[in-house]
């Protein structure tokens, strides 16, 4: 690339050219629809390269996206954005009413989910005669685990969810992001920090893990406190939508570098902002004009951030498959990639039943569908493959790489084109 406008451009023209394909022809739900296209034009990139060599159609899909970290481009830029823009649109009341069984689901519920789907890939390794690791198996267990906020706040827009059910399915998946990151870190670190991926790091112990956490996690919530407040104030001495609006950019983008300069957690500060400011802002803070202005403007944001990362995600094929070589056979990487995609689902299941079952027994009442509804929309997506794609080299990566995004792939057109489905078996 030889100016900072031409990734931007061609994955602008890209998006508007496969969102239109996918308009004119499909009528997929936009998002998954340019995920799908991108996904076969890309495996049609490496099938020609398989025919005809002398082509050099991937490697030049590969080295176009090796120019830019997905991983980097993601967490450290994008997710920034979507995550705001999606707290923005979240009824704080309705949160802080299922706040007990958010806070269970964001926080034990992705670990109990790690620990069952690191352990069963695990197993299954050792099953299958490969002698993989424990640690970096369970990294793979905390890369699968968080629901994809992107995707879930996507779908809520598009499907008619009782207001208790999405405020949990949105509260979770926003919360669940920042611990999964956190947790991720940690694990890395443990799994990869001595330079030979099965064995842990010396310089870790469980207090140092837990300290970490606390610093990252309240860190980010009490950064998105003070910039989000700070923001609240500046908006009621003005009434100028488009400063107001320069504010809710300046509120995002400083934060979140703060956060990542001072190794907090930026996902966390960031629905923190966004719920401040997306409730007591637009009600406190704003006139009818900046508030019909500054929602639209981050609807827009959020709409086509959303469409580039779910290109990205179906382009990123090509880099997966020039780095899954060296692996194992054919025959077992699809019963490790099949076993992952159901105890992604049945951890999901087990994470969400158990938590709820000992909210029954200290007599509150679980809403009939609540359990199938809350499994079913737990949408894996960009955050995943980010992450996988952040590993440290390893004989493990390619395989980890390969696996994280069948299960992204599978959840996101699997359970996002089905899950209406399921929703209108309840209500």
């Amino acid at each position: 690339m030889n100016n900072l406008l031409d990734i931007p451009a061609i994955l602008l023209f890209l998006a508007a050219l496969f969102g239109s394909l996918n308009y004119w022809f499909i009528n997929l739900p936009r998002t998954i629809g340019l995920m799908v296209i991108a996904l076969v034009t890309s495996l049609g990139l490496v099938g020609l390269d398989f025919i005809y060599p002398a082509l050099g159609l991937s490697a030049s899909v590969n080295d176009f996206l090796a120019g830019f970290d997905f991983n980097v481009t993601l967490t450290q830029g994008m997710l920034s954005f979507l995550l705001f823009a999606g707290a923005l649109h979240v009824d704080l009341g309705q949160l802080l009413s299922r706040k007990w069984t958010i806070l269970i689901l964001a926080s034990f519920g992705v670990l109990i989910s790690s620990i069952i789907i690191g352990g069963g890939f695990w197993l299954t390794a050792i099953a299958l005669g490969l002698s993989l690791p424990l640690l970096p198996c369970m990294v793979l267990g905390v890369i699968v685990s968080p629901t994809d906020p992107v995707a879930v706040l996507g779908l809520l827009k598009t499907l008619k969810v009782p207001d208790h059910l999405k405020a949990e399915i949105a509260g979770e998946s926003l919360f669940n992001d920042g611990v999964a990151l956190v947790l991720f870190s940690i694990l890395v670190s443990l799994a990869f920090s001595s330079g030979d991926s099965g064995h842990a790091g010396s310089s870790f112990s469980l207090n140092s893990v837990f300290l970490l956490f606390i610093k990252e996690a309240f860190g980010g919530a009490l950064l998105g406190l003070a910039g989000g407040f700070a923001a609240f104030w500046a908006m009621r001495q003005i009434d100028d939508y488009v400063l107001e609006v320069l504010i809710t950019l300046a509120l995002v983008t400083g934060a979140y570098s703060i956060a990542l300069h001072l190794d907090l957690s930026g996902p966390i500060a960031m629905v923190i902002a966004g719920l401040l400011i997306g409730n007591q802002g637009t009600a406190l803070a704003m006139s009818e004009t900046t508030r019909d202005h500054v929602e639209k403007f981050w609807d827009l944001i959020d709409e086509i951030l959303n469409s580039l990362l779910f290109l990205l995600i179906g382009l990123e094929i090509v880099l997966i498959v020039n780095n899954a070589g060296g692996g194992p056979p054919l025959w077992i990487t699809f019963i490790l990639v099949l076993s992952t995609i159901v105890l992604s689902a049945g951890s999901r299941f087990l994470a969400i039943f158990f938590p709820l079952q000992l909210k029954t027994l200290l007599g509150s009442e679980i809403v009939r569908g609540t359990v199938p509804i809350l499994t079913w929309a737990g949408i894996r997506g960009g955050v995943s493959v980010a992450l996988a794609l952040s590993l440290p080299d390893s004989p493990e990566r390619g395989l980890l790489l390969l696996v994280t995004y069948c299960v992204v792939l599978f959840s996101v057109i699997v359970q996002g084109l089905t899950v209406e489905g399921v929703i209108k078996n309840y209500f």
